[in-house]
C-alpha cells in the first residue's frame, strides 16, 4: 500500500478523537461499583477488570515500538494484552484475586496515556520513520480499537444484573406494534466488497482490502429486520424443537446449552417458550420491560438461520446485503443506504444514541434506493457469508492476527451496526464478524428468496 504523511492539521483532529474515545470508554467503566469489577457477565470472556486495562496495553503495545518508548510495566503490558475468542476453547477459570486491584490498574492507565500522549506529539512522534505513524494509522487502529470495546464493554455491562450496576438512564417500555413484514426486490446488478488499495488516505482495517466487485442475480429481501413479533411466532411454533432446521453442529449446541428462546428474552407466566398464553419480558440494558414486538430481534447466528428455513428462506450474502444496502436502480452505489450525507440521527440508532434498540421503522431516512430499511445501527446483521479475506488480502505488519486469525471457516461476516457502534465504522467498506454459537452481542438479520 502506497503511504503518506499525515497533513499536519491532521495530527491534532486525531489526536482529539483519541481523547474522545477514551472518554467514552471511561464513561463506561462509570456504571461499575467497585465490586463488579472482577464479575464475569459472559462466561467466555474475561472478567470485567481485564477490559479496564486492556485499551491502554493495547494502545501501548501498538504505539511504543514505533516511538522508540520503553516499557515501565512489562508484566502488565503481557496480562492485558489480549481478549478471548470464544470458538471451541474451555471457559476460563481464573479467580478474582489473580487479577491486580482497581487502583493499580487506574495507575497503570495513567501512565500510558502520559507517555503515548507525550511521545505522540513530541519528538519521537515527529522523529518516527514509522510508515504507520506518518500516515496516521497507528491513531487510527487505536481510535477504532477502543471504540469497538466500547461496544464490547456495552454488551458486557448488558449482562450483568442489574443490581451490579449503576443505572444510566431510565428504561423505558415500547409498546409499539411491529410494521406488517413485506419483502422488496432487488434488481440484479453490481456488489462493491471492500475498498481500493489505490485510496490510502481512507482508513480501514487489513480486511476491507481491497475492492471486489461482485454480480449479484435478482433476488428479494426482507424490508425491514426480523422482529421480536416475527420471531415470537418461530418460538411458538416449536422452532427451538425442530432439529431439521437447524445444522447439526447448531443443534447439538442449542440441545447443550438448553436454548429456548432469544438470549434477551425472559418467559414470565409460563415455562414454557411455546405456550401462547406465555408474556415475555425483554432485558433491557438496565431494567426489563414488555417484549418490544417492533424491536429487531437479538440472536446467535444458529438462531437466525434456523428461522430462515422454517420461513422458506434464506440468510443474504454479504454481496447481497451490500446490494440491499447500497445499490441504485441506476447502477451506482452509495457511500451510505440513504445517499453520501454524513450520517446523522434521522438515519438510524447509531452512534451511542441509546443503551437499547428501537422499532425498524423509526428511520425511514436512513431507508436505501430499493426502500430496505434500518440497514446501518439497531443491530449488526447476519450474513451467510464466512469471513475470509478479499482479493489481495495484506495483513497489517503491526496487527497481523487481527484479521486472519479468524479466517477459520467458524466465523460469519456481520454487516450494518448497533446501537452502541461509533459512526466512524459505519463506511460502507467495514466488516464485522461472530463465530455462530454467540447468543450475546447486539445482532439481528433479515432474509432473502432468491
Amino acid at each position: 500500500m502506497a503511504t503518506f504523511r499525515l497533513a499536519p492539521h491532521l495530527r491534532p483532529v486525531l489526536h482529539s478523537r483519541l481523547e474522545e474515545a477514551r472518554a467514552r470508554t471511561d464513561a463506561l467503566f462509570e456504571c461499575l461499583p467497585p465490586n463488579s469489577f472482577y464479575d464475569r457477565p459472559i462466561p467466555e470472556r474475561h472478567r470485567l477488570i481485564f477490559y479496564l486495562g486492556h485499551l491502554e496495553a493495547f494502545d501501548w503495545n501498538l504505539f511504543a515500538p514505533a516511538l522508540g518508548l520503553q516499557s515501565r510495566d512489562a508484566d502488565f503490558d503481557k496480562l492485558f494484552a489480549f481478549g478471548i475468542d470464544p470458538v471451541g476453547e474451555g471457559l476460563p477459570t481464573d479467580m478474582p484475586g489473580d487479577w491486580p486491584n482497581i487502583a493499580r490498574v487506574e495507575k497503570y492507565n495513567r501512565q500510558v496515556r502520559e507517555a503515548l500522549d507525550e511521545g505522540l506529539s513530541g519528538a519521537e512522534g515527529l522523529r518516527s520513520t514509522a510508515p504507520e505513524i506518518a500516515d496516521g494509522t497507528l491513531l487510527h487502529v487505536a481510535i477504532e480499537h477502543r471504540l469497538m470495546h466500547a461496544e464490547t464493554l456495552a454488551y458486557l455491562l448488558h449482562n450483568l444484573p442489574v443490581a451490579r450496576k449503576i443505572s444510566q438512564g431510565g428504561t423505558f417500555a415500547d409498546p409499539r406494534p411491529a410494521p406488517k413484514p413485506r419483502a422488496v426486490t432487488i434488481l440484479a446488478g453490481i456488489a462493491t466488497l471492500g475498498q481500493s488499495r489505490d485510496l490510502p488516505q481512507v482508513f480501514g482495517w487489513d480486511n476491507e482490502f481491497g475492492a471486489q466487485e461482485i454480480h449479484v442475480p435478482r433476488f428479494s429481501v426482507d424490508a425491514f429486520p426480523v422482529t421480536n413479533d416475527e420471531f415470537l411466532k418461530f418460538v411458538r411454533a416449536g422452532g427451538y424443537q425442530d432439529a431439521s432446521l437447524w445444522k447439526p453442529e447448531d443443534w447439538e449446541w442449542r440441545h447443550r446449552e438448553r436454548l429456548e428462546h432469544p438470549h434477551f428474552w425472559v418467559p414470565r407466566s409460563s415455562s414454557l417458550a411455546t405456550d401462547p398464553d406465555t408474556q415475555w419480558e425483554y432485558r433491557a440494558m438496565f431494567g426489563a420491560i414488555p417484549l418490544p414486538m417492533s424491536w429487531p430481534v437479538y440472536v446467535s447466528h444458529a438462531e437466525a438461520s434456523a428461522f430462515a428455513r422454517w420461513s422458506g428462506k434464506k440468510l443474504p450474502t454479504e454481496a447481497q446485503w451490500h446490494r440491499a444496502a447500497y445499490a441504485v436502480p441506476d447502477g451506482i452505489e452509495r457511500a451510505y443506504p440513504w445517499g453520501d450525507a454524513a450520517p446523522d440521527r434521522s438515519r438510524g440508532n447509531f452512534h451511542h444514541e441509546r443503551w437499547d434498540a428501537t422499532a425498524v421503522d423509526a428511520h425511514p431516512a436512513g431507508a436505501s434506493a430499493f426502500g430496505v430499511f434500518d440497514l446501518l445501527g439497531n443491530g449488526w446483521e447476519w450474513t451467510s457469508t464466512e469471513f475470509g479475506p478479499l482479493p489481495g488480502f495484506e495483513a497489517f505488519s503491526f496487527y497481523p492476527g487481527y484479521s486472519a486469525n479468524f479466517f477459520d471457516g467458524k466465523h460469519f461476516v456481520m454487516k450494518g451496526g448497533s446501537p452502541r457502534t461509533d459512526e466512524c465504522m459505519l463506511r460502507r467498506s467495514f466488516r464485522n464478524w461472530f463465530q455462530p454459537h454467540y447468543p450475546h452481542v447486539y445482532a439481528t438479520f433479515r432474509c432473502v428468496e432468491e
